[in-house]
């Protein structure tokens, strides 16, 4: 399925003053029943991070910090078992595993001897039963586990879902007989940045001649679009070929409202976004 920019700006208008939570992502459901599941999550989160790089800085102010952090041990105190912090994550209208985070580095500045390296705070908020705290550690597990946009949980789960696609990628080179080199033959011959496939004898496909394909299994919008070009896509474009591909597959992207459904290459639901050298093709299950 391929969104119009109509489509697409209505979701994300009610996105506007909701919560990152699985409440509010059923009820979104309820909202668009036409839209996969995993199509609104992925804009979901999306718009939710453009909205937390916003307003991260106004939750980072030591007046901020020790405000919240005064606020969970009073809570706390009253009852130990509430949802204390994920309540207050969701007043403050910031990520639940962001705020787990900030409190959890406080409790530990104030806790112990020597500052908190990240890689400690990383460590204990994937596996809370580290935290020298019992109280504390049940509400960072609240906070991990509700979060959908943010966390340890949420990282495992984006990169779960990018190897599966880049799997079936693999999966559809292999029936059509293409000879390719994926990111792991490309790193051993000393390759930097790497798309997920080039291909090593290029193909047409609707009249662009394809050298590499790069599989992205997040949700398509025209930040992303930007994002991805100024990241990847233009050094695979310099060094791999003037006319390139990037694949998606999984999860329909950002299309044009005139765009094209079609079948090729019995991949199904097919629409395409075109960009200065670069041929996007959304690939959709």
């Amino acid at each position: 399925m391929i969104l119009t920019k109509a489509q697409y700006d209505e979701i994300a208008q009610c996105l506007v003053s909701v919560p990152p939570t699985r409440q509010s992502l059923r009820k979104l459901k309820q909202r668009f029943p036409s839209q996969s599941q995993a199509t609104l999550l992925s804009i979901f989160s999306q718009e939710y991070q453009k909205h937390i790089k916003r307003t991260h800085a106004k939750h980072h102010t030591s007046e901020a910090i020790e405000s919240y952090y005064q606020r969970y041990l009073n809570g706390v105190a009253k009852n130990g078992a509430a949802p204390v912090l994920l309540d207050l994550a969701n007043e403050v209208d910031y990520a639940p595993s962001l705020m787990a985070r900030l409190i959890l580095e406080r409790f530990l500045q104030e806790h112990e001897e020597t500052p908190p390296s990240k890689s400690v705070i990383n460590s204990m908020l994937r596996d809370p039963s580290q935290i020298p705290d019992g109280v504390l550690a049940n509400q960072v597990y609240q906070c991990i586990v509700n979060d959908c946009c943010y966390g340890p949980l949420v990282d495992c789960i984006k990169h779960a879902i990018g190897h599966e696609h880049e799997v079936m990628l693999r999966d559809m080179l292999l029936e059509k007989n293409l000879s390719f080199l994926d990111e792991d033959q490309l790193r051993a011959k000393g390759y930097d940045k790497t798309p997920d496939f080039i291909l090593q004898v290029p193909v047409a496909v609707e009249g662009h001649i394809i050298h590499w394909i790069e599989s992205k299994a997040s949700f398509g919008d025209e930040c992303s679009h930007h994002a991805y070009l100024h990241d990847q896509f233009w050094s695979y474009w310099n060094r791999d070929g003037s006319q390139s591909c990037s694949g998606w597959s999984g999860i329909p992207g950002l299309g044009d409202s005139s765009a094209s459904a079609s079948q090729s290459a019995r991949i199904k639901g097919v629409g395409k976004h075109f960009l200065p050298g670069i041929f996007v093709k959304y690939v959709c299950r």
